[in-house]
């Protein structure tokens, strides 16, 4: 039988690898396009890609409910291309940005888009039966993997022909990805599953609201806040720190990440559906906060090159969190809700990535100021242990609410 039980998921997959390659495509030029465009020294430099990780995640916080619920009311098929579609214009703006102020537009237009993961996990949830998606939104976190394998590593060879390349790569991928998901994606959300678009639950609240109904949920959503704050130290702060601590160039940033992706990937692929099935989406999410956890602590007072690729072994089990978790939560929703309830994660990742870009690019800041600048990982490290603890101790497995059929199983 095919891995994938039905034509959308592997779609998908590669439209949100895509997404990422792009992502990391542009990641090794950062650090040096801001300081040229704002004459900035380095430290300076890392505060204002905190504040631009942030710039994305406030227009994300607004626009990720509302994507998710237009998706639940018109279908999926749509809010994916218009999605891609936004992606391409921001690569381009960026790609032509002469000042840091138009960089700042590139990110709010990306944020606004809600970018793919709403209504692509929302797909998994549409076509897999609830005790399947994990394993569904295992195969979303593997293009993940994917995606910051070959990005990188793409972006460190396409910054030989300038700082401003990587972004026209990324904004051609992201045009292609449209065109083909015009041509070959199908709908998945049919005509009675699909209901109607109201601003008042197009909010955090809203799209939570039936979560609460099914009890349990308030500390699973603290939990993933609290693993979203930390896990946002790698994108806010990698190319910083790693330039900081160890002189790297876009070269070496994209082959440590590649390296990341690469571990994430093949676990997302060959270990994530397995130790669910063992474990239950409950502990499997206990086990992979913990050792994400260790690995932030392990990189706060790394010394040498290769221990960080070392260490990332154990990290990158912590990459069973996300399939785990999005799981649990999906149970606790029925098939018309599937894209509200991914459009609110969406948004309270938002609000994690608002507020963990300036904790960890501050932390940064302050630390190296101060001859230490593993302080961004030792809080990145309290926060995911402190998510790993209310799990374990608070949240119980869910039992889903889907009505049968391939929407809810």
């Amino acid at each position: 039988m095919s891995r994938f039980a039905h034509p959308a998921i592997p779609i998908v997959v590669a439209a949100a690898a895509i997404d990422v390659i792009g992502f990391g495509i542009v990641a090794p030029v950062l650090p040096r396009l801001i300081t040229e465009l704002g004459h900035l020294d380095l430290p300076a430099a890392t505060r204002v890609g905190g504040w631009m990780l942030a710039v994305f995640a406030i227009a994300q916080f607004f626009a990720g409910p509302i994507v998710g619920n237009l998706g639940d009311r018109f279908g999926r098929r749509p809010v994916l291309l218009a999605c891609m579609l936004a992606f391409a214009i921001d690569y381009g703006v960026q790609a032509a940005a002469p000042t840091l102020a138009w960089l700042f537009v590139g990110r709010a237009i990306a944020g606004l888009t809600g970018a793919i993961y709403g209504p692509a996990g929302a797909v998994i949830a549409d076509v897999s039966p609830p005790e399947k998606r994990a394993a569904g939104y295992g195969m979303l976190g593997a293009a993940f993997g994917i995606g910051f394998v070959i990005g990188p590593a793409l972006g460190g060879l396409v910054a030989t022909l300038g700082l401003r390349a990587p972004f026209i790569v990324a904004g051609l991928l992201a045009a292609l990805n449209a065109l083909v998901m015009y041509f070959v994606l199908p709908e998945t959300l049919d005509s009675a599953h699909r209901r109607p678009f109201r601003l008042r639950e197009s909010t955090v609240v809203g799209a939570f609201r039936p979560l609460f109904t099914a009890g349990n949920a308030a500390p699973l959503l603290i939990a993933w806040f609290l693993w979203q704050l930390g896990s946002i130290v790698y994108p806010a702060t990698w190319s910083f720190w790693a330039t900081i601590r160890f002189g790297w160039g876009p070269k070496e940033i994209g082959w440590s990440l590649a390296w990341v992706g690469l571990l994430m990937g093949l676990v997302q692929t060959l270990l994530t559906g397995r130790m669910v099935a063992w474990l239950g989406e409950r502990r499997a999410a206990v086990v992979g906060l913990l050792c994400g956890a260790a690995c932030m602590v392990a990189y706060a007072f790394t010394t040498q090159v290769w221990q960080v690729y070392a260490f990332f072994l154990v990290g990158a089990l912590g990459a069973f969190a996300w399939p785990a978790l999005n799981g649990l939560l999906s149970r606790m929703v029925d098939a018309t809700r599937q894209g509200a309830l991914q459009g609110g994660i969406g948004s309270m990742n938002s609000v994690a990535a608002i507020l963990g870009p300036l904790i960890a690019a501050q932390s940064l800041a302050w630390g190296a100021g101060r001859g230490f600048d593993g302080t961004a990982f030792l809080v990145a490290g309290a926060l995911i242990g402190a998510a790993a603890l209310i799990i374990a101790l608070l949240v119980r497995s869910a039992a889903a609410v889907s009505p049968p059929g391939p929407a809810g199983g």
